[in-house]
């Protein structure tokens, strides 16, 4: 369907779309800001376009610009990455009435799935657990939001329809606060995603972040590749990632799984995604879809032997899987180290240039980065600069790996949370495991660490 992928985002996975599409004879085309004419993908790929200035909105955002730059290069598909514009589902349906290819779910699913009420409901009738709450977006009249509040049970969660990342979301532990937390969520909603929609859920005291990544065809076809344990979080963002999800029974997560592909045929979804669940006591509820591929989709590319964005790409380019469920084995554990350009302790950003930078390497070891020597972190984007990766035949020999990796790493010029995951490494919690996602905020308040990293 397509010989000319142009890639629409920039850093660490601009260059793991580029060695894919690289792998699968595609030829490339790097749309980069002027802030990163330097990228190695870009200097790697066989066209190269400058779309705006540094600032985001200007650049990365640009849909005009981007489209315009597929038309100048000849691309005839476009790969939106993570962030920026890879879950809009108007850059999605942009693209596709362009007469290009969108890599990733058609912008109808996009659409669906990235309002969390309507993706809710969608669930819900597709037979995926979800979190008991009010059954839609909240009325206006305060007896009736009331009245939902005193069904859903308190604590509770007042979310944005159309949030993510960690915003739009208030926590209430007594009705007397309900009506100013639901005004000030949807205040802040219409501000920062222009639908001042929000609804309530069951707030879950200490639940783990586990998610299910799948794989779909236009065909009808569909296989979950296993799971991912998320809940070492801080602010909702995730900093380190497993898989498999230590101490669940793996009956309990065949089941929840087989709903996730169940769910991916009742909507008719296409591509990479990960289905996303807080566990408790038990039970799995669904919060949300990434419409996507994921930061840590290596940790299941490890584990499973699944190139997920090369996949990604054959059922853009109208492949059916040839993989199927009983092709899925997990072998060993992995673990994912988010390396962000950032203080240790503050984690206040630290743009500036690499003076030196000597990647970690070793059995079981992988390093996903955009770094090297004399490179400039710019202020303008997203902090992470690199993912390491360990991989070993149990939990315990992943983690002593990643402990070798972060120590033989070199990442001089800037400080980065290297030296916070060494902590983690061997923080007892994270060692024992089946920690839940409030986990390290109480770790980091309770064991604040004075040193920086040099």
């Amino acid at each position: 369907m397509f010989d000319t992928l142009l890639i629409a985002n920039r850093g660490e996975i601009a260059l793991r779309i580029l060695r894919a599409a690289r792998d699968l004879g595609l030829r490339t085309v790097a749309v980069h800001s002027q802030a990163d004419a330097n990228l190695r993908h870009v200097a790697l790929a066989d066209q190269r376009l400058c779309i705006g200035p540094a600032a985001a909105a200007q650049s990365y955002l640009n849909v005009p610009r981007i489209l315009q730059a597929a038309e100048l290069t000849g691309a005839d598909a476009i790969h939106p990455g993570y962030g920026f514009l890879a879950e809009s589902a108007d850059f999605a349906s942009a693209v596709e009435d362009a007469g290009l290819v969108f890599v990733g779910p058609e912008s109808a699913s996009i659409r669906l799935m990235g309002d969390k009420v309507s993706a809710k409901q969608a669930m819900f009738e597709a037979g995926v657990p979800c979190v008991p709450g009010s059954p839609g977006a909240l009325p206006q009249d305060p007896d009736q939001i009331l009245g939902l509040g005193e069904a859903c049970g308190y604590p509770l969660i007042v979310k944005a329809s159309g949030g993510g990342g960690g915003r739009g979301m208030r926590i209430v532990r007594e009705p007397q606060l309900l009506l100013e937390a639901v005004a000030m969520t949807r205040e802040e909603a219409g501000r920062a995603f222009g639908n001042p929609e929000v609804y309530l859920e069951k707030f879950l005291e200490h639940p783990r972040h586990i998610e299910i990544q799948v794989l779909a065809d236009r065909f009808g076809n569909a296989v979950w590749l296993g799971e991912r344990d998320c809940s070492m979080q801080r602010r909702h963002q995730k900093i380190i990632e497993e898989s498999p999800a230590p101490g669940i029974a793996r009956e309990a997560i065949a089941a929840i799984g087989a709903r996730c592909v169940d769910a991916c045929k009742a909507i008719a979804y296409r591509g990479v995604g990960t289905f996303e669940f807080l566990y408790e006591d038990g039970q799995f509820y669904f919060i949300e879809m990434n419409t996507r591929v994921q930061v840590e989709h290596p940790v299941t590319e490890l584990v499973t032997g699944v190139d997920i964005v090369r996949e990604q790409l054959l059922v853009a380019l109208g492949h059916p899987l040839t993989l199927r469920q009983d092709d899925i084995r997990l072998r060993g554990h992995a673990i994912e180290c988010r390396i962000n350009a950032e203080d240790p302790v503050s984690f206040s950003p630290t743009p500036g240039k690499v003076s030196r930078w000597i990647a970690p390497a070793g059995p079981g070891i992988r390093i996903d980065t955009h770094l090297y020597d004399g490179y400039s972190v710019p202020p303008y984007y997203d902090s992470l600069v690199a993912k390491f990766l360990a991989h070993g035949d149990t939990r315990e020999q992943a983690i002593v790996r990643m402990r070798g990796a972060l120590s033989e790493a070199t990442l001089a010029g800037i400080s980065s949370t290297i030296a916070l995951h060494q902590r983690l490494m061997d923080e007892p919690g994270f060692v024992a495991s089946g920690f839940d996602i409030h986990h390290l905020e109480r770790f980091l308040a309770q064991a604040p660490h004075p040193d920086r990293e040099e």
